[in-house]
């Protein structure tokens, strides 16, 4: 009894410490996440009054960057661009993608006798090409069609770790089946001519013509056995409808009649069945005729916008095409904003240094 009452104090005490020290485990971490956030508010407030005290340089900056851009954009010959919409009926996405990289390369390697070969071009022509690109045509709502679609097959347990943004992030652009290229070219070639050529490098592949007639032929196949079928049935009604159509049968009172009575399968006549028949047989036919139109090009071109190029005075910028004096612009106020940003660090290091013994 007496170890008993003489326990519990210690028990006591050992709580008492571990509620303490959990206490104080919460303060230090509340004080740690206050101090982030603290430092972020200065920095931005350091910030503001850094651009505010600047003010002046940057808006000459960038008024010296516009009016350059603007004088660049008149004098520099322009760039004429002009894109092509494409339709994949094979998954030629891979290939096609590595295509217009290695068009790039061979720009980049200046090797334009090949590349002219290539694309059917004179090297005159060629050397006046700016470049290539790719990119998917899709939009967020199929995007999020695509994603639901994927997670319905999945079970809840795999579906609840999967998040939007990375599937998205995850899916290879070269998948999609809509795809768009672009020329970009310092004068106005055959801007037709070469986006046929790109397509036909890619049907011409010895391992997609070969998908190509197996599909066919299998379609086809396909298409002749339902033919014949549609042939048996239209014959089995005939001679159906020759039977209802015939005489009673004198040695009794029960006549032969059609009857659609009741919505159940198992209650229709056998005439409607063959009816019924008949028509899956005709759609079957007409799917097929359709994926047969399909499969006749590896590639189809949907649409093309300016077959002599537009004249494009954008130029890329962190992934956007923005106007050429924006961007002039932009690049003015950005490189007088991280030297003087530069300097001021420097300054800082210059103020903070260990004083010499």
């Amino acid at each position: 009894m007496s170890k008993a009452k003489n326990s519990n104090p210690s028990e006591e005490v050992d709580l008492g410490q571990l509620f303490k020290m959990i206490g104080s485990a919460f303060t230090r971490l509340y004080k740690f996440i206050g101090s982030i956030f603290n430092h972020f508010f200065l920095a931005f407030v350091w910030l503001v009054f850094f651009v505010k005290k600047r003010i002046i340089i940057l808006s000459v900056s960038g008024f010296l960057g516009l009016i350059a851009g603007t004088a660049l954009d008149l004098s520099l010959p322009p760039t004429y661009k002009s894109t092509l919409s494409i339709k994949q009926n094979y998954e030629t996405g891979e290939n096609l993608y590595e295509s217009i990289n290695y068009y790039n390369g061979l720009l980049k390697d200046k090797d334009y006798k090949i590349l002219g070969e290539l694309l059917g071009l004179t090297e005159k022509a060629t050397k006046e090409i700016v470049g290539f690109d790719i990119e998917p045509i899709i939009t967020d709502n199929e995007y999020l069609v695509m994603f639901n679609s994927y997670i319905g097959d999945l079970d809840s347990l795999a579906a609840s770790k999967i998040e939007y943004k990375e599937y998205v992030k995850n899916i290879r652009e070269y998948k999609h089946r809509y795809q768009q290229i672009s020329i970009k070219s310092k004068t106005r070639p055959d801007f037709k001519g070469v986006f046929s050529n790109i397509i036909n490098n890619i049907e011409t592949n010895a391992f997609f013509v070969n998908e190509q007639a197996k599909d066919i032929l299998e379609l086809q196949e396909t298409k002749q056995a339902i033919e014949i079928s549609l042939a048996q049935s239209d014959s089995l009604q005939k001679t159906y409808k020759r039977v209802l159509e015939s005489p009673k049968d004198p040695q009794s009172n029960a006549e032969i009649g059609i009857t659609f009575e009741g919505a159940n399968e198992s209650e229709k006549t056998k005439e409607f069945e063959l009816y019924k028949n008949d028509i899956e047989l005709r759609e079957r036919i007409v799917k097929i005729q359709r994926e047969l139109k399909d499969k006749e090009n590896i590639i189809d071109m949907i649409s093309s916008k300016q077959d002599n190029g537009f004249e494009d005075d954008t130029k890329e910028f962190l992934g956007l095409d923005i106007p050429f004096r924006i961007f002039y612009l932009v690049l003015a106020l950005t490189v007088v904003f991280v030297v003087m940003l530069g300097k001021e660090f420097l300054t800082f290091l210059e103020n903070y240094k260990p004083a010499k013994t």
